[in-house]
């Protein structure tokens, strides 16, 4: 049986897993295996009077849960699923694309008046708070969560080191490195990356096929990991057939 090793934080995983037909995830082994961790720092969020935020991450949503007066606010967010936690925890939530780039280009396009403050985690990409600032726009920032480093869990390293067929999505640069960091020598990885920065760290590895989304969203990966698990699946059909 072919195995679909999931290595985000068991909630956001369990979120995609549930985005794959019920059909599909019964004909592999799903494995838990996060490889970074989420850890709210619970410290005071001084919001200044008729500042918005800005999201870039459902954990950043999560990790504000003590901000009171949200819905006073607009928080201006990375991708749908951001966008949607934001608005049920109660923010004036817009989105703002699906990338770091994108976002920037949007805020600057609309040069909202108010000022900003990025809620971010410890590890993040894309510089926002300094390029909106020396773009003109009044931003700044605050870490309010951090992002530890895990190993693979021994379940995982099995799975691998058994010569079955396991998928692999990767949905972050820091993820992918990871995983290249501990992946055995010799597993037959079917690697599934975000976006071509996430592909990156995982190049060097011997891997059977490396597939980039067409999109840097969650409904991209779902689709390029039924696809891969489609074929994978087949052909086990087929051997046994035989």
């Amino acid at each position: 049986m072919a195995g679909l090793l999931l290595t985000r934080p068991h909630d956001a995983a369990r979120r995609f897993v549930a985005m794959l037909p019920t059909a599909l995830t019964a004909g592999l082994q799903v494995i838990y295996a996060p490889l970074i961790s989420v850890q709210p720092l619970g410290e005071d969020i001084p919001l200044h009077s008729g500042e918005s935020v800005i999201f870039t991450s459902s954990n950043a949503v999560s990790a504000a849960a003590g901000i009171t007066d949200c819905s006073a606010r607009t928080a201006y967010c990375l991708g749908q699923r951001t966008c949607q936690q934001a608005a049920e925890a109660g923010w004036r939530a817009q989105i703002c694309g699906k990338t770091a780039d994108a976002l920037v280009a949007d805020l600057l396009q609309r040069r909202p008046c108010e000022p900003l403050m990025h809620l971010r985690g410890r590890h993040a990409r894309g510089r926002i708070a300094e390029r909106l600032s020396a773009a003109g726009l009044i931003c700044r920032e605050q870490i309010i969560y951090h992002q530890p480093l895990l190993a693979l869990t021994g379940e995982a390293e099995s799975a691998m080191s058994a010569s079955q067929d396991i998928i692999v999505p990767l949905f972050s640069p820091r993820t992918a490195r990871q995983f290249a960091d501990q992946c055995p020598a010799g597993a037959k990885i079917h690697l599934i990356a975000m976006s071509e920065a996430v592909s990156d760290p995982v190049k060097s590895l011997k891997y059977k096929d490396l597939r980039i989304c067409s999109e840097p969203d969650a409904q991209s990966m779902a689709q390029l990991v039924h696809d891969v698990a489609v074929q994978l699946i087949r052909v086990e059909s087929d051997k046994t057939a035989q």
